[in-house]
């Protein structure tokens, strides 16, 4: 028995609106999940932060535990680097220091640390993604007294 096949007639592929219609839901899936992913840099960065301040607490402390005082402003977190030479010189600074190098938040500003600070008996900042004081989202503030 043989089959009829039409010559001409339908194929099996998508029709223009078919194509049309998945398209625009690609479109709008784009629209929705690009802004969420493009986002994770600056969530990354703060997460990152948060992180070096919680590591900096820590050389802070064992610069306690070994010269009875946090560095003071003005020797700053070099203090946990190189030996002070100003100020109050510690008397039992470790040779190997308390950081290998000066960090930088992760959009490359100085993070700011105030000896005695106002929160605490120190402050370290980071300004956020627009290095000025105050800001929302990824240009709020990280600071040390908010941090769990």
């Amino acid at each position: 028995m043989k089959t009829n096949r039409k010559s001409g007639g339908a194929r099996g592929g998508f029709s223009l609106v078919e194509i049309l219609i998945v398209m625009t839901i690609i479109a709008i899936l784009a629209a929705v999940v690009i802004p969420k992913i493009m986002s994770r840099p600056d969530e990354a960065r703060r997460v990152k932060a948060s992180t070096d301040i919680k590591a900096i607490e820590g050389a802070l402390a064992l610069y306690k535990l070994d010269n009875g005082v946090f560095p003071t402003t003005e020797q700053g977190l070099k203090a946990l680097v190189e030996k002070p030479t100003t100020g109050n010189i510690p008397k039992k600074w470790s040779p190997e220091g308390y950081l290998k190098k000066t960090p930088k938040d992760p959009w490359d500003n100085e993070y700011i640390y105030l000896s005695p600070g106002l929160h605490g008996e120190f402050d370290l900042i980071s300004r956020g993604s627009d290095g000025e004081n105050g800001g929302e989202g990824s240009a709020a503030d990280i600071n040390n007294w908010e941090l769990n």
